[in-house]
């Protein structure tokens, strides 16, 4: 990169949506100075969107850690100066985009994506890693040379190629999701070094949930965590952008950051694109930065952007950040996402919007709480899946005033993972007594296998409706005659699904489950015994009434 090329200050590359449903590339400057009229962010993928999310938060924490709302230079001197400066940009409802142009200005030469000295989120020691495709670049393909995706809805030299804006976007992406399968440099390939794996970026090891608004600024604004779980100012904000020496290293670990712009900017990975004209062909990887992923109750949790579990029950003190399950609707994992259980822990921005919401900052305010994972396959080798999830509920639910109303949700969904046990032993003893296997190996054609795919599909049929009934809680202290209506509310709804559902198993079977049969022995198990679908009916109804009134 021997000459200075698009500038992303004022180059537009960050895709975002507005109001109307129109999608527009912008500028980083462009993005703070419109925020409040976009909706969000609307790259290609949501887990791009997360990556361009944490740089602009990056930078928001760099300048509002130094100056005020109105430009002037001005330390945080203590947890209450910080919170009050959250405040007074909140209720500007839109960003002072001359102090963020001032800043970003300043910082000019660190943002040129082609750089004869710092290219950004690059260094040109990543040449001595292995080189890919474009095709590898697009996170939609994520294609290497010996794994082609056969059914994309890309092709030809839209594969071997893209934009500066495109590059700029994937650069992100890469960053924090890449794989396991980068290669140690040609260097330690030479001299038969063998390095331990990079493990996938600092994202991909995340369970990762923050907040969405109405607007981007506000999405923005509600991410924009001033201060600890404990009240306490956080470290000097050091973005990677602002490093007198680029990183040239192959694999460095590094101290836990005590600031977020750092964590926020880390750099998993040694990248460097190769262009050709105009246009991005591929570029090269090694291993970047990476730190222990154990986190000590003592030295605090400053990643506030994932669930946590705790790997080993014996150890309370210890934390590592905890995978979504892309097989469960996120409002079934809201236990542990919203309060905690045995085992896990809160996420930080949970406990900064209860801050929020207790200081009556965002009284009233309709949260939308969201998800994004990337699921790997082969010990991270390889990307399998990339999927989102959201979940909107009133705030007021995260209150400590309202620990009643959150318990009664979270009993709720209890009950409906009561109810699918039932609707599972129902379809599982309708297909027994249609002829089916009861081998215990969920293969295809066993009682197992059809039993798990009706309960799926019970969660499907009750995802819309939970999803409407939580958002509609409006909880009050002490409203103990509505806590109650409204449990009550969802326990009908819920069996009342069940019970159609169950009806329609039973419609399905056919005469051969009707009159049934009898255990004949080995894949049975005990002989004897009978199945038939009237005594399974029969038994899944007692159950849901006796669930109901429960």
């Amino acid at each position: 990169m021997n000459d200075k090329d698009f500038n992303l200050l004022d180059e537009p590359w960050i895709r975002v949506i507005d109001k109307d449903c129109g999608i527009h590339e912008v500028s980083l400057i462009g993005l703070f100075e419109d925020a409040h009229v976009y909706r969000d962010l609307c790259g290609e993928l949501p887990t791009q969107d997360f990556a361009v999310l944490r740089l602009l938060l990056a930078v928001l924490h760099t300048v509002f850690s130094r100056y005020d709302e109105n430009g002037d230079e001005r330390l945080l001197e203590d947890s209450d100066d910080a919170l009050e400066r959250w405040k007074e940009l909140w209720e500007n409802r839109k960003f002072p985009v001359e102090v963020i142009t001032e800043y970003l200005e300043s910082q000019r030469e660190s943002f040129y994506l082609f750089h004869p000295e710092r290219p950004f989120y690059q260094c040109e020691h990543a040449k001595a890693g292995t080189e890919y495709s474009a095709s590898k670049l697009n996170g939609n393909l994520s294609e290497s040379s010996n794994k082609l995706r056969l059914f994309t809805d890309i092709s030809g030299k839209a594969k071997e190629e893209m934009t500066f804006a495109e590059a700029a976007r994937w650069l992100l992406y890469v960053n924090a999701y890449d794989d396991t399968s980068a290669k140690p440099s040609g260097e330690a390939r030479k001299q038969g070094i063998k390095l331990p794996s990079v493990g996938v970026g600092w994202l991909g090891k995340l369970g990762i949930i923050f907040v969405t608004g109405e607007n981007l600024f506000e999405t923005l604004m509600l991410n924009l965590i001033m201060v600890n779980e404990n009240e306490e100012l956080l470290g000097k904000e050091m973005p990677v952008w602002e490093r007198k020496k680029i990183a040239d290293g192959e694999r460095t670990q590094i101290p836990v950051p005590d600031n977020l712009s750092e964590l926020y900017t880390l750099q998993s990975r040694r990248l460097y694109l190769k262009r050709k004209e105009k246009k991005v062909t591929g570029y090269y990887l090694l291993g970047g930065d990476f730190f222990d992923r154990e986190f000590n109750t003592g030295a605090g949790f400053l990643e506030p952007m994932t669930i946590w579990k705790n790997p080993d029950n014996k150890k309370t003190d210890v934390y590592i950040p905890r995978r979504h399950d892309g097989s469960k609707q996120f409002w079934r994992d809201c236990p542990v996402a919203v309060l905690g259980d045995k085992g896990n822990r809160q996420p930080g921005i949970i406990l900064w919007i209860k801050n929020l919401e207790e200081r009556d900052w965002i009284k009233n305010y309709d949260l939308n709480l969201k998800i994004v994972s990337v699921q790997y396959g082969d010990k991270d080798f390889f990307v399998t899946n990339v999927f989102s999830d959201s979940l909107q509920m009133h705030a007021s639910l995260l209150s400590d005033m309202n620990v009643s109303w959150r318990n009664m949700v979270l009993d709720s969904i209890g009950f409906c993972d009561t109810v699918a046990k039932k609707i599972w032993s129902l379809a599982k003893d309708i297909n027994l007594s249609s002829g089916g296997s009861n081998s215990t190996k969920e293969s295809k054609g066993t009682s197992v296998f059809f039993a798990e795919n009706v309960k799926a599909d019970f969660y499907n049929r009750i995802d819309g409706p939970f999803r409407r009934w939580l958002y509609g809680l409006n909880p009050e202290p002490d409203s103990d005659d509505r806590l109650y209506h409204e449990k009550e509310e969802w326990r009908r709804q819920c069996v009342g699904i069940a019970r159609e559902l169950g009806n329609e198993i039973i419609r399905q079977a056919g005469a051969a489950a009707i009159f049934g049969r009898t255990k004949s022995g080995s894949e049975d198990g005990k002989s004897g015994d009978t199945f038939s679908a009237a005594s399974a009916m029969n038994r899944f109804l007692s159950g849901l009434t006796a669930a109901e009134k429960g």
